[in-house]
């Protein structure tokens, strides 16, 4: 059985070509990119451990070991935070990940009022499992149409993964599949992770396993998204963790003028109150 630090060195390992790290290629290989041995004699550790971290079988490599692989695997600032993470998670520190208590679904006052002083802007306060806990008017102007909020307890993870919709709806659905499966590896203390990943993966398939699993770290660069109304939007992005609760207010602002004026149109057609799920 492997582990998920295992999972992670493994994949970036067979996503390096040999030749970008200086090295020869010696032809054919059962697997692609780099080879075990090469990796290990970069990171100056035996292909015996190696072996044991990318099976699982070794769960708490030291600090130097890790730094050693990230500097051989030559992984940006991002991956080494998620790489060090992962180290955590596997050697059984974030016990939470494993034995999960409740998420907080209760937005605090103050939060909601932030998001009354927001309006009527675009914004949401949702957790690391994609739920929907509360959201302005804007919000619901954006989404109205697409089946994000059709269900009482709305959630961006599994809409994104088994409504058809949302691979109309998102223009660059690979890359937000990847962000949210992504997310969910950063919330070991919100609660219900495995069951939540377990029930998922059972309706969306070896599309979300497959990205749950290869722990790519998504870019989130330009929001893009093809309204029902026929509007490309084009919006930003601002989040702002709320360490405390295991939440995140997330502020969308448009991109541009034409975005800007299609928000407008869509704000005209729905006025609603702030909304608020607990």
């Amino acid at each position: 059985m492997g582990s998920p630090l295992g999972d992670f060195i493994r994949t970036k390992r067979d996503s390096i070509q040999p030749r970008s790290l200086g090295l020869p290629d010696r032809g054919r290989r059962r697997s692609p990119g780099l080879r075990r041995s090469d990796l290990a004699t970069l990171a100056g550790i035996s292909v015996e451990y190696l072996t044991r971290i990318e099976q699982g079988r070794d769960r708490n490599p030291s600090v130097a070991v890790v730094s050693s692989l990230a500097d051989a695997l030559g992984i940006d600032p991002s991956e080494r935070e998620h790489l060090r993470y992962l180290t955590k998670i596997t050697g059984g520190e974030c016990s939470a990940h494993l034995h999960p208590g409740p998420p907080p679904r209760e937005v605090r006052p103050p939060v909601l009022e932030t998001l009354r002083l927001l309006e009527p802007g675009i914004a949401l306060v949702t957790n690391r499992l994609g739920d929907v806990l509360a959201r302005t008017s804007g919000y619901e102007s954006l989404t109205r149409g697409t089946g994000l909020l059709d269900s009482g307890t709305p959630n961006l993870t599994h809409y994104v993964f088994t409504d058809p919709r949302a691979r109309t709806f998102f223009t660059d659905w690979d890359d937000i599949a990847d962000e949210q499966a992504f997310d969910l590896w950063l919330g070991p203390s919100v609660g219900h992770y495995e069951w939540f990943t377990s029930e998922l993966a059972r309706t969306a398939g070896p599309d979300f396993t497959r990205r749950l699993n290869r722990h790519v770290v998504p870019r989130r660069g330009t929001l893009r998204l093809a309204h029902p109304s026929g509007y490309e939007l084009r919006l930003l992005r601002e989040t702002l963790e709320l360490t405390a609760d295991a939440q995140q207010l997330v502020v969308l602002l448009p991109a541009d003028d034409s975005t800007a004026q299609a928000l407008e149109q869509l704000r005209r057609r729905s006025h609603g109150p702030l909304r608020a799920i607990s």
